[in-house]
């Protein structure tokens, strides 16, 4: 029984193709709503080219959001500009949304483990960010882009790791982790290349099923 839920015929069907559509988009609203002071001082205190760079997660979520229309409104005729779009929204999609579901955990989780008080809101955040991570690689399986569009992804990242670390507009962290900005960095470069390790392992494994 458990089965059936794993299943391709479950996955994709219509209904819980649109059920995941509208939860994806309402959390990638609310990712907006919930970066907007940072998007407010970013917009004042630097230059405006670093907006982009600023909301992480909920355009993760936009990516994912986006591929899943792909996956209820199949391509008949995918060539050209729309298969290379198709395939760097998927690769986006993929990619970003399992580096931000593991790093948002990770961030609130080390801050509790320097000291820091968790509220429900943290669970709530930790909960809907893991499930960012494993939907992207559970529905990767379905979706068409290849190592090519997974690499041009992971370079994206990195150079939203190098604005973010190089400006300061990184995601605010919890203060307990204020002094180790340099770790931070680290692990955040570090959980770019294990997003596209993880992404690449179910490529492979969906190019030989």
């Amino acid at each position: 029984m458990l089965a059936f839920f794993w299943s391709r015929e479950f996955l994709l069907s219509r209904s819980f193709l649109w059920l995941l559509f509208l939860v994806n988009l309402g959390g990638t609203i609310y990712g907006y709503i919930w970066y907007e002071g940072q998007l407010i001082e970013t917009f004042n205190e630097h230059a405006l080219w670093q907006l982009v760079f600023v909301p992480d997660s909920p355009t993760a979520s936009l990516f994912f959001t986006v591929a899943l229309l792909y996956l209820l409104f199949p391509l008949q005729r995918s060539y050209g500009i729309s298969r290379i779009l198709q395939y760097a929204i998927e690769g986006l999609a993929v990619v970003c949304s399992v580096k931000y579901g593991i790093w948002a955990v990770s961030m609130i989780v080390a801050g509790a483990w320097q000291g820091g008080e968790l509220n429900w809101q943290d669970y709530m955040l930790m909960a809907s960010h893991l499930g960012m991570a494993f939907e992207a690689l559970l529905f990767f399986r379905f979706m068409k882009a290849g190592w090519i569009a997974l690499a041009v992804a992971t370079g994206w990242l990195l150079l939203n790791d190098t604005v973010d670390y190089a400006y300061g507009v990184y995601p605010y962290l919890p203060r307990e982790l204020h002094d180790d900005i340099s770790a931070v960095r680290m692990f955040t470069y570090g959980l770019s290349i294990f997003s596209l390790c993880a992404a690449l392992l179910v490529w492979r494994f969906r190019k030989k099923a």
